[in-house]
């Protein structure tokens, strides 16, 4: 492979793929035709919960699988960059790996985008407001997780500023792996370092 190389990363229980149609979607979307069929080339191990990573061009592709052990986030830091997109899931992640050398002690990145809160390192995020959860209008990727709460109504889409931070109750990340993880700390400001 000597493209641009995209990402798809797919949760697997006891060989049972998650949302699978969401990432054909989104695999689709990138690459502009559906040359690749998930379903057809997956098999995940038949026991243990992994982590079923697709590399791909749009004609070749690479399918490994490892199992699969939660990182634990309880604290984000919040790094600034204007400049920065991933509007694809890249293989290359380098520009989000040089913004994680920035987290200092915390758990993750919070990556803030001309005064806009985006998304987390490795995922999506979403914020509580009395009894709503709300993830940002425009985050770098489109998760599929992200895309399937929006769907089905769980999650709604806004602008998120720094400021605005201070008035939310809780925090959760999203993405394939952890579905939508709920950070249990009450206090946000013990969360954003």
């Amino acid at each position: 492979m000597n493209k641009i190389q995209y990402l798809e990363t797919i949760k697997a229980v006891d060989a049972k793929l998650f949302h699978l149609a969401y990432h054909q979607k989104r695999l689709e979307k990138t690459v502009g035709h559906s040359g690749i069929i998930l379903q057809d080339i997956l098999h995940p191990p038949a026991s243990g919960f992994f982590r079923c990573r697709v590399v791909y061009d749009g004609e070749e592709y690479s399918i490994t699988y490892h199992q699969y052990k939660k990182k634990s986030i309880q604290t984000l830091k919040l790094v600034f960059d204007n400049e920065i997109e991933y509007c694809k899931k890249y293989y290359d992640r380098s520009k989000i790996e040089k913004l994680l050398e920035k987290k200092s002690f915390c758990d993750d990145i919070l990556i803030v985008k001309n005064s806009l809160i985006t998304d987390t390192s490795i995922a999506n995020i979403a914020f509580k407001y009395k009894d709503e959860w709300i993830t940002p209008k425009n985050p770098l990727l489109q998760g599929t997780t992200r895309a399937r709460l929006l769907e089905s109504g769980k999650i709604r889409e806004d602008d998120i500023s720094v400021e605005d931070l201070n008035h939310f109750e809780q925090v959760a990340l999203m993405n394939a792996m952890i579905d939508f993880d709920i950070i249990p700390n009450e206090n946000i400001r013990d969360i954003i370092c």
